[in-house]
């Protein structure tokens, strides 16, 4: 079985997801939503307003970033739970190529799940998963038991 089909902790799935950050967010805007969860993936998709748009039609950075935040965040629900205090340690970011369109999708894939320490990478993307807008790497830290 690879990484990516390990399955997501019992009761974790994209459904569950979703209403989880509602539950812990009421008022953040639902603008985004888990649409993948695994053991060691989730696809993070997000609608980009007209305030996120840079002069020239760009996607801004800070929204690629927070996709990625946000792509990280849902994957480790799937490998430890649904636990809101997974806390971001460190995230870099790349930006390879502009971004344009009003959908951004953030896939993170988990590196290392560890007893405290999450590690993963997120490939951004608009339109072709294959021609990624940004990579981005970061890590996170779990609760202590």
């Amino acid at each position: 079985m690879s990484r990516a089909e390990l399955p997501a902790i019992v009761g974790v799935n994209p459904e569950t997801v979703n209403a989880f950050v509602l539950e812990q967010w009421p008022d953040r805007p639902t603008r985004s939503r888990c649409t993948e969860v695994s053991g060691r993936h989730a696809l993070a998709v997000v609608d980009v307003h007209d305030i996120e748009i840079r002069p020239g039609g760009f996607i801004s950075g800070p929204t690629q970033f927070a996709a990625a935040d946000l792509a990280l965040w849902y994957a480790c629900f799937g490998a430890i739970g649904l636990e809101a205090m997974a806390l971001t340690s460190e995230l870099s970011i790349r930006f390879v190529r502009p971004a344009t369109g009003r959908v951004l999708q953030a896939r993170a894939d988990l590196n290392s799940v560890g007893s405290r320490t999450i590690v993963g990478s997120v490939h951004i993307w608009t339109e072709n998963p294959d021609r990624p807008t940004a990579i981005a790497q970061g890590t996170y830290v779990a609760p202590r038991s």
